[in-house]
């Protein structure tokens, strides 16, 4: 990062979500709440899916997967963003910022990848019942995890390196509320246009695959439920897809308004409110959303419940 004539910052300052301490108070109660949501949800999600046999199968297997994802990068910025809201000075290490946009950025990756690898599961559930077990097998999915999570470590760890690359002579203010690409690439003194090539490169690989592969699967599950004869069925496959396409179209929505841009046309103030939908609010959703309508989910969770009255 050191340069000749240029100042080498060892830490950067973040300015946060506001810089009034009396909506700071009320910010730090509102996340503090999100973020136990997040984290019990998430995790009680896992340990569900774990404790029960019924939901040994590839579709919890891969929201198991989800979760994981969703308290990993949640957590990354959640405590840090806490603790500024009681702080004065909101200093965070140059090491400590590379490593939370890597983190950050691997995890909302593999969030990304892995939402569309679950549409493309119950593409095969839903259009190819009969093959299903074999298309699904266990080692199909250990296979389809495992390239998820190689997908974003590489990708992130392009975008790393040619971050640290950049040079910051003029400032160390960042104005977000924690270290992300883009208010580091607004902040630079330094020529972006190789990264911003590199990042629509490995952005469009990342998130163009994942959104075609959403799109294709989705088609042919709405073609496929059109079909069925029984309009309860009907209503109730549609209402299930509506919610899984509302929560993905937030998320692919966030990301192509965070990343698919010119630095030019930054606006900071506005991405930091887009920023807390898909570092704060949508990993709470997802449990929500995907896992408490579930019918099998629900029937664990009682029996869970239950066992625990029993046994205590």
């Amino acid at each position: 990062m050191a340069i000749e004539n240029c100042t080498v910052f060892i830490d950067f300052i973040l300015l946060g979500l506001s810089g009034r301490r009396d909506v700071q108070q009320g910010l730090f109660v509102l996340f503090l709440l999100v973020y136990g949501i997040t984290v019990i949800a998430n995790l009680g999600m896992i340990l569900l899916i774990n404790m029960d046999p019924q939901l040994h199968t590839p579709m919890y297997c891969f929201l198991s997967n989800l979760s994981f994802c969703d308290v990993c990068y949640s957590s990354f910025v959640s405590p840090k963003m806490l603790a500024d809201f009681l702080s004065h000075q909101k200093k965070i290490e140059y090491d400590l910022c590379v490593l939370q946009m890597f983190f950050v950025g691997v995890f909302a990756d593999v969030d990304c990848v892995m939402l569309s690898v679950m549409a493309y599961d119950r593409y095969v559930a839903i259009c190819n019942p009969l093959l299903y077990t074999v298309t699904m097998s266990r080692r199909v999915c250990i296979q389809l995890v495992a390239t998820t999570y190689t997908a974003g470590f590489i990708d992130i760890t392009i975008i790393t390196y040619c971050t640290t690359r950049l040079s910051f002579c003029k400032s160390n203010i960042i104005n977000h509320f924690f270290c992300d690409v883009p208010p580091l690439l607004a902040l630079s003194t330094s020529d972006t246009t190789t990264i911003e090539i590199a990042m629509t490169i490995s952005c469009s690989c990342i998130v163009g695959s994942s959104v075609i592969t959403v799109l294709l699967s989705y088609s042919y599950i709405i073609a496929t439920i059109l079909r069925m004869k029984s309009a309860s069925g009907r209503r109730k496959a549609f209402s299930t897809c509506a919610s899984h396409l509302t929560t993905v179209a937030i998320f692919y929505g966030t990301l192509f308004f965070m990343y698919f841009r010119p630095s030019s046309s930054y606006s900071m103030d506005t991405d930091k409110v887009a920023s807390v939908f898909y570092t704060v609010v949508i990993p709470m959703l997802n449990p929500l959303i995907y896992s408490l309508r579930n019918k099998d989910v629900k029937s664990a969770l009682k029996k869970a419940v239950g066992t625990k009255s029993c046994t205590g």
